[in-house]
């Protein structure tokens, strides 16, 4: 199965700290591995101090207060140094940088210009920032699978764009018809 364009959902036994009850989206998967953003781990910086450290700045005070209170997160532990902006594709720019196209919905930017152009008011009308992104290798998403430490679903841009994220987990979970807080984290062991 073709996870892109899927958040999956990390199973309540799922130990590893960095992913404990954690979301998130497949941005892509192919048989080489999987690449996504974990959408639910905000970091202690706002977009707007994330802006204001890398000196882009904002055109007005509207944006300033919206951004003051826009989370950055964590999108996993593989270079988080490095910026990511998933973000709807409804009027895409030339000034938005390179893109990767998920699907007709969403694309993938790690381009400054984006930041300029969000900056600007000039952007993608919805998007999420996150500093590193998740990784897994050959087989090892497809493995984690079989393991029950995920569960998935196809995406829904009311989770990634407006849900609010210590939300996320739970909503997630519940487009399957799942409530995760009463699934043991010892299903599947004897």
């Amino acid at each position: 199965m073709n996870l892109t364009n899927h958040l999956i959902i990390a199973m309540p036994g799922l130990a590893d700290p960095m992913f404990q009850k954690s979301v998130s989206y497949i941005c892509q998967h192919t048989d080489k591995g999987a690449m996504g953003l974990t959408i639910n781990r905000p970091i202690e910086v706002s977009f707007a101090e994330l802006l204001k450290q890398l000196d882009i700045p904002l055109i007005n005070d509207t944006l300033s207060s919206r951004f003051a209170s826009t989370p950055v997160y964590l999108g996993g532990p593989v270079e988080t140094e490095h910026g990511f902006v998933l973000h709807s594709s409804e009027h895409p720019s030339d000034s938005w940088g390179q893109s990767l196209k998920i699907n007709d919905d969403l694309s993938l930017s790690s381009s400054r210009d984006i930041l300029h152009a969000i900056a600007s008011g000039e952007g993608p009308d919805r998007f999420l920032i996150a500093l590193g992104y998740a990784g897994w290798s050959e087989g090892q998403i497809e493995r984690e699978m079989q393991e029950n430490s995920w569960l998935n679903v196809p995406a829904d841009n009311d989770i990634l764009f407006n849900t609010p994220f210590d939300q996320r987990w739970k909503s997630a979970a519940m487009k399957l018809g799942i409530d995760i807080h009463l699934i043991s984290g010892d299903i599947g062991h004897a």
